[in-house]
C-alpha cells in the first residue's frame, strides 16, 4: 500500500482549475520531489494530503484512508503527516522548546515530562541543543526552520510534506536545512517535498514529479527527469532554472 496517493485529484478556486486530474504516489520511505514553475499547482497538491485545501474530484489517501478535511478523521490524518512551512510558521511568543513540545502535549496528550525530554534530543539532533530556551525572532531563518522541522518531527510522523522549505532563506542558510532533511531521507522518512533546489533533489529524491499547468508533465527517477528529460516542458523549465542568464 502506498503512503500517500492522489487519483485523479481535481482542485478549482473559483472559476480557475489548479489541478487538473493528478495521478501520483509516494511509497512508504520513498522521497519524492516535486518541481515546476511557480503557480503551477505544487503547493496547493501537497496541502491538499493533509486537507489544509479541500479538492473537487477524485481522491487523496493516506495509507488507504481517504482524506476529507470535512471528517473528524483528518485529524488522525495530520498527526500521521506533518508538515514543515515555507515560512516556518513557528509561535513568537513561545520558546524554541515550547514550539517542539506543542504538538505532543497538546493534540497527542503525551506527558509534558516525556515530550521535553524527546524535544531536547530533537533539537540536539538538528544542531540547536543550546538554543531550547530562545524564542524565534532570536534565531536565522535557517535556524528557524530547523527548529520547525524538528516540531513536524516531534509528533512522531510516518511521512513530512515540505512546501519549498529553503524559498525563503537566504542563500548562505540554505545547506545547513538541506543537510537535515538528507540526513532525514537517509533514515528512510517518507517525504513529500516541493522544491526548488535542483541539485538537492537530485542527489535525494527516489522520484521527481514535474508539474505544469495542473499537470503532472513528466516523473521518474532523477537521472531521467532531471538530467534526461523527455518532455520540452521539462527540458525549457530545468534550461531556465539552471542557465538564468542565457
Amino acid at each position: 500500500m502506498a503512503m500517500i496517493e492522489f487519483q485523479d485529484v481535481h482542485k478549482s478556486f473559483g472559476a480557475l482549475e489548479v489541478l487538473k486530474g493528478i495521478d501520483a504516489t509516494v511509497g512508504k520511505g520513498e522521497v519524492v520531489c516535486i518541481i515546476g514553475p511557480s503557480g503551477s499547482g505544487k503547493s496547493t497538491m501537497l496541502r491538499c494530503v493533509n486537507g489544509l485545501e479541500d479538492y473537487q474530484k477524485g481522491r487523496v489517501l493516506v495509507e488507504g484512508q481517504v482524506v476529507d478535511r470535512n471528517k473528524k478523521s483528518i485529524r488522525e490524518v495530520r498527526m500521521e503527516v506533518a508538515m514543515v512551512f515555507q515560512r516556518f510558521n513557528l509561535f513568537p511568543h513561545r520558546t524554541v522548546l515550547e514550539n517542539v513540545i506543542e504538538g505532543p502535549v497538546y493534540v497527542k496528550g503525551e506527558n509534558r515530562a516525556s515530550a521535553i525530554e524527546r524535544g531536547r534530543a530533537l533539537l540536539e539532533r538538528v544542531g540547536l541543543a543550546a538554543k531550547a530556551d530562545n524564542h524565534p525572532q532570536q534565531l536565522s531563518g535557517g535556524q528557524q526552520q530547523r527548529v520547525a522541522i524538528a516540531r513536524a518531527l516531534a509528533m512522531q510522523p510516518r511521512a513530512i510534506l515540505f512546501d519549498e522549505p529553503t524559498s525563503a532563506l537566504d542563500p548562505e542558510l540554505v545547506g545547513e536545512v538541506l543537510t537535515v532533511m538528507r540526513d532525514l531521507a537517509k533514515e528512510g522518512m517518507t517525504m513529500l517535498i516541493v522544491t526548488h533546489e535542483i541539485a538537492f533533489a537530485r542527489e535525494v529524491a527516489d522520484r521527481v514529479l514535474f508539474i505544469d499547468g495542473g499537470v503532472i508533465v513528466e516523473q521518474g527517477p532523477p537521472s531521467e527527469v532531471l538530467v534526461r528529460p523527455r518532455h520540452p516542458r521539462t527540458q525549457d523549465f530545468l534550461h531556465r532554472v539552471l542557465h538564468p542568464i542565457d
